[in-house]
């Protein structure tokens, strides 16, 4: 048996690909060859095996037929695309890659960065300018070094306005400068009259190997002696130090004698499914053995699951990490801030959480993740260990799907806030701050001092890009799972 990261992730790829591979070595493979091994994966491990005809294990009659199949897709991406299940409506995230390094290192949590984690924004659906804003700063990095902060504008790069076509080629260099700007309200309050005002300001700014802390803000707030813990966290990274450190977290919250407790996930698109129990464990404690939540497989596996460990397709609340007992806050009631960013291993701790305490969700509709994918390799068993030498090709298929403990799934269109806000790029505030938008919801929520008006619609700015989407791992749901044997085989 083997143990596999199972991950969703989305991925922004291009690629390029001939008859025969080579790599440093000058092993070459063929397209086909290739092909079998993209069917072969698909055909075992994929969440919508049973909806794709062309996966069945009784489609082919011979394996000159078989053969003849593989040869119609002239690269393993248009064989992968077409066996996978509805793209628009059930399956946004199963993808192929064609350098599974690079992906090994962006799950190890090591990226090249700046330190200026942003979004893009536009005034209106026929503009193509479009406008940088800085959602937040990551500590001991050049954009913290040059003094950026949450809030600042730039209007372009390298002195070229960002524009709908340019902005990806142009902030994803390693180096660049952002041509700073002023929002410019016009003394309204209708956002259709606003512009950013140019200035002569520009910051030059250098990318650097980085290992992000996904704890990016925590603090105890007092109002009129209600004790209110405040954590922001940007991803569930699963690493033993970082899980620790969450832990340690509440220790410090618990400690201060925290009643109400507020996470911010708007910016945290997923990661370790161990990391996202640990969370919901630390928020409650009194669920330890619990059902957190329960997976479901393609029918084979789940088959197989059921008759070889059916404890394995559940997640339950624990106790302890590593030998070291939580310090739950043992609360009945939680705050989570959420944006369209929020997804995945976010959306599992808010959905596992709802049949056992009062969950109030503010902010905006989550990203709508709900399946997990694992990383498949040309080996004999779809490991990384025996991985085809003449490429580098792996596929991240949809494998299952997270279900609570009532059975709530498929929230293909996300999970809905309570309290519907949004993010103001006229005033965005501090993080940690009480009088911060999102917050300062919550707050009131808490304190009962006048429930916090909500927008009729996302009356905002709309956001059309982020500094996450060039991370493919930033959008992953992953956990160390060992599969049922008899199934790993060629």
């Amino acid at each position: 048996m083997k143990n596999y990261k199972a991950l969703i992730l989305l991925l922004i790829v291009s690629f390029s690909f001939f008859n025969c591979f080579e790599d440093n070595d000058d092993i070459g493979v063929t397209a086909n060859q290739i092909n079998d091994f993209v069917w072969k994966g698909m055909n075992l491990f994929y969440l919508y095996k049973d909806d794709v005809p062309d996966l069945g294990n009784t489609r082919f009659s011979s394996d000159a037929e078989y053969a003849s199949f593989l040869n119609t897709f002239s690269t393993p991406p248009g064989l992968f695309e077409s066996l996978v299940y509805d793209r628009q409506n059930v399956d946004r995230f199963s993808w192929i890659v064609d350098d599974y390094i690079a992906l090994e290192q962006l799950l190890d949590g090591v990226t090249a960065s700046n330190g200026m984690e942003f979004q893009v924004f536009r005034f209106a659906l026929s503009d193509t300018n479009r406008y940088g804003i800085v959602t937040h700063v990551l500590p001991n990095t050049d954009a913290a070094a040059k003094g950026i902060k949450r809030g600042d504008i730039f209007y372009g790069i390298d002195g070229i306005q960002l524009t709908g076509s340019n902005l990806s080629d142009l902030t994803n260099q390693d180096n660049y400068t952002i041509n700073i700007g002023i929002y410019n309200d016009n003394g309204t309050e209708d956002t259709t009259d606003d512009t950013v005002d140019t200035t002569s300001e520009s910051i030059a700014l250098s990318k650097s190997q980085y290992s992000e802390n996904p704890i990016h803000v925590n603090t105890v707030i007092d109002v009129n002696g209600i004790k209110i813990g405040y954590l922001m966290y940007n991803g569930f990274t699963g690493t033993e130090t970082y899980n620790n450190a969450l832990n340690t977290v509440f220790a410090g919250f618990k400690s201060t004698g925290v009643n109400e407790l507020v996470v911010d996930l708007r910016y945290n698109s997923g990661g370790s499914v161990e990391s996202a129990v640990l969370l919901g464990s630390l928020i409650t404690g009194q669920f330890e053995g619990d059902v957190f939540s329960k997976e479901q497989w393609n029918s084979e596996f789940q088959e197989a699951f059921e008759s070889q460990n059916p404890e394995a397709l559940i997640n339950n609340f624990v106790g302890s990490y590593k030998g070291n007992l939580l310090n739950s806050l043992n609360l009945s009631k939680v705050y989570f801030l959420t944006t369209g960013r929020s997804a995945s291993a976010s959306e599992l701790v808010i959905n596992s959480l709802r049949p056992y305490i009062d969950v109030v969700q503010i902010g905006t509709t989550t990203t709508g993740k709900y399946q997990a994918s694992t990383i498949v390799y040309d080996s004999a068993n779809f490991g990384r260990e025996g991985a085809n030498q003449g490429h580098s090709y792996a596929m991240l298929p949809l494998i299952y799907k997270s279900v609570n403990a009532v059975g709530n799934t498929d929230y293909f269109d996300g999970l809905e806030p309570d309290i519907l806000i949004s993010e103001q790029v006229r005033n965005l505030g501090v993080l940690g701050n009480e009088n911060e938008r999102f917050l300062a919801a919550a707050i009131s929520d808490i304190t009962g001092e006048g429930r916090f008006i909500q927008e009729k619609q996302n009356s905002e700015l709309e956001f059309t890009f982020s500094s996450k989407d060039y991370i493919p791992a930033g959008l992953g749901m992953y956990s160390n799972k060992e599969l049922p044997s008899g199934l790993l085989k060629r």
